[in-house]
Parts: structure tokens; sequence; C-alpha cells
């Protein structure tokens, strides 16, 4: 089987199964650097001819020589796969060598938060300027520390979501579930103020439209309410995260620190599993051993 069966594959991903030119060019490259590998484990060596052990010394070479991430060792693994279903199909080989091989798993990254401290100075002390604009920024910083919610959720509500007799907000998530999520009466009277003064810079609006407008009145932008959110928290944070989805993790681990129960904290997130939500506990405990190690005399 010769070196050309890597362009015959490459021209079958191109024409019939009409992959990327970015994924046909990354599983080339992975399927040449696997080949040079194997044939320098031994002059008998062929893809035809390639076992189980030698995949997998190849994974161990790429960690621990190449020292290569883990996404990439997974990608040259996956065109590995997709190559040697194609010598199947076409009946080059009838074992498949890779079958049953696991890539190695992904370190689950902690999700990024913004301490409390900080976060009262932000919203307690910070200059969000005047006008509409200073009003409705100070209000998407509560809005998204004080419920939780995602960024495409808190652009969806409609005046008509906002329940302020009963304090509560209806939000509308992924697959489009409902949720209520209550709020406390301080924000209940900033959401009051705010939607005073944007009748007054842009006209009385109906119920059933957004919520949440941009400085020329128009339906605020997903691109917009990033750009408000890292701006504010630039000035409380250097972190590199510093996106709404990082003040939703906020939200959930002020709560998990002060008691909440992680079945509580995943109905207001609108968490479908429990797991999800428990990455939260990783994250209040890195946080407990940070203060362990800061502050215990025998650390």
């Amino acid at each position: 089987m010769d070196a050309s069966i890597i362009d015959s594959f490459l021209e079958y991903l191109k024409s019939e199964r009409n992959r990327s030119e970015h994924t046909i060019y990354n599983y080339g490259v992975a399927l040449r650097e696997f080949q040079s590998f194997f044939k320098s484990l031994g002059e008998g060596i062929r893809w035809d001819t390639v076992d189980t052990s030698i995949i997998r010394e190849w994974i161990i070479y790429m960690l621990d020589e190449e020292h290569k991430q883990t996404a990439t060792v997974n990608l040259n693994l996956s065109g590995l796969r997709s190559f040697y279903r194609y010598l199947m199909i076409t009946g080059r080989i009838d074992k498949n060598p890779i079958q049953g091989v696991s890539g190695p798993k992904r370190k689950k990254k902690l999700p990024s938060f913004v301490k409390e401290e900080s976060l009262n100075l932000l919203l307690d002390r910070y200059d969000y300027g005047e006008g509409y604009s200073g009003v409705r920024n100070h209000l998407i910083i509560s809005l998204l520390y004080s419920t939780g919610m995602r960024r495409a959720e808190i652009l969806g509500l409609s005046d008509s979501d906002i329940r302020l007799s009963e304090l509560t907000i209806k939000v509308t998530g992924k697959r489009n579930k409902q949720r209520l999520i209550p709020i406390s009466p301080e924000l209940g009277d900033e959401i009051r103020h705010y939607q005073e003064v944007r009748d007054a810079e842009f006209g009385c609006k109906s119920p059933g439209t957004r919520f949440l407008l941009g400085d020329r009145g128009k339906d605020l932008r997903a691109d917009e309410i990033s750009k408000i959110v890292k701006e504010c928290l630039s000035a409380v944070t250097t972190q590199e995260r510093r996106s709404p989805h990082v003040l939703r993790h906020s939200f959930a681990t002020s709560m998990l620190n002060h008691g909440a129960s992680l079945e509580s904290i995943q109905k207001l997130l609108g968490h479908e599993s429990l797991e999800t939500t428990q990455i939260y506990t990783h994250v209040s405990f890195e946080e407990l051993k940070k203060e362990y190690e800061n502050a215990h005399p025998r650390r």
C-alpha cells in the first residue's frame, strides 16, 4: 500500500464527503506525521500492518515528546479514524486497528468568575456616566449578576416578561424552555427607573417589544452587550475573560458560597442536569484552597 493512498483519501474527502479545506489539510498533515512515525519503528510496518499498540505509542509520543495539546492529539486521531474507515470501505484492509482506541481527555477548565467584593465595588462605586446609557449599563451588570441569565436570555427579554408586582422575571432559555427567576425589591426599583428613563428618551414601548435598547433606541445587539460588560469588568479585574457569562458564573459561585443548594442554583440557571451545576463546587473549593494557602501558618 503506497503513500499515494493518502492523496486518494484526501480527494475522497473533498469530492465525496464534501469536507472543508481546513479539515482536509489537517487530516493530511496528521496522516503524514503518523506515517513518518510508524516507519521510524521498523521497515516492515505499513498502513495495513499497523496495530493498536503502534497507535497508542503514537499518542504517547505526541503528548510526551512533541508536547502537543490534547485538542491537537484528538484532531490527529480523528483524521486517522476517518482514514481507516476509508480503507475498510474500499476493501484495502479487513481489520480496523484504531477501533477501541480512545484519545486523551481534555482537562475541563473551571469557570471564570469575579469576586464578590470587586462586583460590589463595580455596582456601588463605579461611574457609569450620565443619561440613558449609564442607567442601562448599570442595570445590565445588576441583572446578569443578580439573576445568572445568559446573554441571549437578557437580550430576549420584553417588558411583559418582567413582573414587578410579583418581583419575578420570566426567562426563555435554551430550546425555548421557560423559567421564573425571583428578583430583589432593589433590583425591581432599578428596573422601574430604567423603564422610566428609556421611555422618556425613546417614547413609551408596547409590552411585546424588547426590554433593552441600544443608544439609538433600537434593540440592543449581542456584541454591544459583550462590549459593555467587558468595559465595566475591566474597571475591577484584570482577568482575561470579562464576558456576560463570567457574571453568570459569578452569580452561581456567590449563591453557593452563601449557602444556596445546588438544586436551587440549577433551577435558577436553567441547567437540565445537576452535573452541569456541580462544577461550581469545584470553583468554591479552589477558592477555599487559596484562602488556606494564603492564611494558614503551617500551609
